[in-house]
């Protein structure tokens, strides 16, 4: 892993990972199983989750903002 890690293809690769496990990590703080049964149920429950985190992602932008003025 070290040696992949030293080539800009193998930096490039493990900064795209760095970013998808974070946000499924917050995601799933949010809750980690879904309450609804089937398919259908548990993907609307997930799609909430996700407006959820990209709302409180904004709502932080938004009071980071207004902190430096």
């Amino acid at each position: 892993m070290e040696q992949k890690l030293l080539t800009k293809r193998g930096q490039a690769l493990y900064r795209l990972r760095k970013m998808v496990e974070a946000m499924v990590g917050q995601v799933k703080a949010l809750g980690d199983r879904f309450m609804r049964r089937g398919r259908r149920a548990a993907r609307s429950e997930f799609r909430l989750l996700c407006a959820c985190h990209n709302l409180l992602k904004l709502w932080r932008a938004v009071l980071a903002g207004a902190a430096g003025k």
